[in-house]
């Protein structure tokens, strides 16, 4: 079974548009309160519960994340595919790309199929990451999740990675009300 968990590299011309389907759900989010006062604005990220659970999943985006998106030019991605009645299939994969302009080292994409999660994989594709980030002698990995992504952000923080920013109108202009604001994480080399 360990052999099947293999990351390996994941070309181009083979995995281009490949969907992959985020699906997560969460009981919790954190809520984005700005205020501005005399003195400037205070910022407040305090975790909720949500009244009942929210599910996230690829069919409710018109345009689900996909490996290899024209605007991310020069990624790079690794991953683990199963074989299944001869059909190949991902398991898990994540997606780099290079901000030449800070020179830091975006994650574009991480993905754990829901069977394969709480197994280390996750903090096995972080690894590839850090390593082309040192390898390329990038200062930082920096990547974006959702304040309601609660499982993801405590992933991340276990990884290293600490706040570095927000979005609040990234996905809609009513994103706060959503509980669904953009996090922005960097892991500092």
């Amino acid at each position: 079974m360990e052999e099947d968990l293999k990351i390996i590299f994941l070309p181009k011309e083979e995995w281009e548009g490949t969907v992959i389907p985020m699906r997560y759900t969460t009981e919790e989010y954190y809520d984005v309160q700005i205020e501005r006062d005399a003195y400037g604005f205070n910022v407040r990220m305090q975790k909720q519960r949500f009244d009942t659970p929210v599910t996230h999943y690829p069919e409710e985006y018109d345009f689900p994340d996909r490996l290899y998106q024209p605007h991310w030019e020069k990624a790079s991605a690794w991953g683990i595919v199963m074989e299944d009645n001869g059909e190949r299939r991902l398991a898990a994969c994540i997606e780099t790309c290079p901000e030449e302009w800070s020179n830091r080292l975006m994650v574009t994409e991480l993905w754990v199929h829901e069977d394969f999660r709480r197994q280390g994989i996750g903090h096995r594709l972080m690894a590839v990451a850090k390593e082309q980030a040192a390898k390329e002698h990038r200062r930082a990995v920096i990547l974006e999740t959702q304040s309601c992504n609660t499982a993801a952000i405590s992933f991340y923080e276990k990884e290293g990675f600490e706040l570095i920013g927000f979005d609040s109108c990234c996905y809609s202009n009513n994103d706060r009300e959503r509980k669904e604001v953009r996090i922005d994480m960097g892991y500092i080399l």
